[in-house]
């Protein structure tokens, strides 16, 4: 065992393949600018949760329920002053929908179709960059540690140190390179709350508008065969 030792320090670099030297000397760079892209990747990821809420929050029908009471009981003319003005899935589903009731039930249900398909991807907006962030920063932290482990050995292996030195030498630059991945963690884990967050709450707003477009082609349905008998005289 010692023999094994001391060959493995006196055998000379040049052993070591000409592919694992470049790699080495692409690997033994600082990581710390893997901890600056993190630091990045999360000011950025939560500007974008603070814009999804602030979005989510003003693009919302706070009494959609009462909405939707209203029509199915035919008030549409009540129905269109509450939603003057406002902003979202739910009134762009009802503005475009009452606009169409002239046109029958099967035409509103196209309209109101065609309406979620077009408004649903401003709600998704920056969710796959949360979603891919929050699956990939524990990632990204790792590589940061790989690197810093690499670095802390090397620097062990060119250094004259002998005893509780060396396990200082390595101790300390391990528990540095493990910093990458806590803050890869501390990334992560914000993202991929926030990313499930707001796919819940566009999954709620999906469902209430789909509601409201019930209401009212159920309505319309509901006031058809009243009116047959009116237009054959």
């Amino acid at each position: 065992m010692p023999s094994t030792f001391l060959f493995a320090q006196l055998a000379p670099s040049e052993q070591v393949g000409w592919l694992s030297r470049k790699l080495l000397g692409v690997t033994l760079t600082s990581a710390e600018w893997v901890l600056w892209l993190l630091v990045i990747l999360s000011v950025l990821s939560i500007a974008l949760m603070l814009e999804r809420a602030v979005y989510f929050i003003t693009h919302r029908l706070p009494d959609s329920e009462a909405l939707a009471v209203k029509l199915a009981r035919g008030e549409f003319e009540a129905v269109r002053s509450a939603i003057q003005g406002k902003k979202g899935m739910e009134a762009a589903v009802i503005r475009e929908a009452l606009a169409s009731s002239a046109q029958g039930a099967d035409t509103v249900e196209q309209v109101i179709a065609s309406t979620v398909a077009r408004e649903r991807p401003q709600y998704e907006r920056y969710l796959s960059f949360l979603g891919t962030l929050g699956n990939n920063a524990p990632f990204i932290g790792l590589f940061g540690t790989v690197l810093g482990i690499i670095k802390a050995f090397h620097d062990l292996g060119t250094a004259n140190v002998k005893g509780a030195a060396i396990q200082e030498t390595v101790m300390a630059g391990i528990s540095e390179a493990l910093v990458a991945t806590a803050v890869g963690l501390a990334v992560a884990i914000p993202a991929v709350v926030a990313f499930n967050t707001f796919n819940r709450q566009l999954k709620t707003l999906t469902s209430r508008t789909t509601a409201l477009g019930h209401a009212l082609v159920g309505s319309l349905r509901a006031q058809r065969p009243a009116g047959t008998p009116g237009e054959g005289r």
